[in-house]
């Protein structure tokens, strides 16, 4: 057995939100635990709690916490996934200029100080690769005998039916090679040891409440709309906004095969879209929201995960929106340890 396989790591997670970085380190098998984890979200800890009881939970602001402080929790790993909105449209992508990327400059000014730290693994979203902070975050890495991997990957290719690309990066502090050394290679080798996606009826609730159906103010835009079947393949990337406004921020679903959908929308559009008679006509089809829960499942999250009844409906699509893909995490886990 090799000295990496035979180690007991220990992880320090931070960001940790609802503890997708937790799900993905025991979907790996990789020996170890996470001996710590950290959020300034009191919502999503409380999530964070009832799923991983016995972690030390930190609610703090991650710029609060000194080298010292981590180096003595006498981890050799660090999992994260920081705030993404400084390099997004909606947050005008002002890159290191928004205060929400202080956190993680603060971490990158101390990462020389962590002597203890080996492994680094790092979600963000897609733009992340083009900022300003991800060049200071390189830089630091090579500074520190850090070697290194970036990448783009989408769901879709590890067989998830979901499009949520994000930018990843794996770091490692020592002499060991790579299995490869681009990231198209990655994205190859996944591509070939996973199938096509799983159908979206492997996830599929039965007996869903009403109140997931979809109200009129949205079915008035009805044309907009990015539907899915019980045999789709695909749907779209879930954002933090999902149930509150319906453009770009995720799919939805009917049990009516595709063939009706688009019959009932031939119909409905002999009237003026967003007219009582286009409305009345989408009803028919009681096209609704993707649960929690299914979302949950979509995101490769475990069938145990569960969310605590004072969580809103509202509030879990927005620790959804937040968080990572299990699977893929999983995935770059392994590469990163073994």
């Amino acid at each position: 057995m090799s000295e990496v396989a035979a180690t007991s790591h220990r992880i320090l997670e931070l960001y940790s939100g609802i503890g997708g970085m937790h799900c993905a380190w025991k979907n790996a098998g990789i020996k170890g635990e996470i001996v710590a984890a950290v959020d300034i979200n009191n919502i999503a800890n409380d999530v964070y709690k009832i799923n991983f009881p016995n972690t030390n939970l930190l609610n703090r602001n991650i710029q609060s916490i000194s080298a010292e402080e981590i180096n003595q929790l006498n981890v050799d790993a660090i999992l994260m996934s920081p705030p993404c909105q400084p390099f997004t449209r909606n947050g005008k992508y002002l890159d290191e200029s928004d205060s929400r990327a202080d956190s993680f400059v603060h971490f990158i000014n101390i990462l020389d100080e962590l002597k203890n730290i080996k492994y680094i693994l790092m979600e963000n979203v897609k733009g992340f690769e083009k900022s300003s902070v991800r060049n200071l975050f390189i830089k630091k890495l090579q500074q520190c005998s850090f070697s290194y991997q970036e990448f783009l990957i989408c769901p879709t290719t590890i067989g998830i039916p979901n499009s949520r690309c994000r930018y990843y990066c794996i770091a490692k502090r020592n002499d060991a090679a790579w299995h490869f050394k681009r990231k198209d290679e990655l994205m190859e080798c996944l591509t070939e040891k996973y199938e096509k996606p799983y159908c979206l009826d492997k996830i599929i609730e039965t007996e869903v409440p009403d109140i997931f159906l979809l109200k009129d103010k949205f079915l008035k835009r009805g044309n907009i709309l990015d539907i899915c079947h019980k045999d789709s393949r695909r749907s779209c990337c879930f954002t933090k906004a999902y149930s509150h406004y319906i453009e770009g921020t995720g799919s939805v679903f009917t049990e009516a095969d595709k063939e009706t959908v688009q019959k009932c929308y031939e119909i409905a559009n002999k009237s003026k879209v967003g007219s009582d008679e286009f409305i009345q006509t989408l009803k028919t089809l009681k096209l609704r929201f993707f649960t929690p829960k299914e979302i949950l499942l979509i995101m490769a999250f475990p069938e145990t995960y569960s969310f605590p009844e004072t969580i809103t409906l509202k509030q879990c699509y927005r620790l959804l929106g937040n968080s990572v893909n299990v699977k893929v995490i999983s995935e770059l886990i392994k590469l990163l340890f073994e």
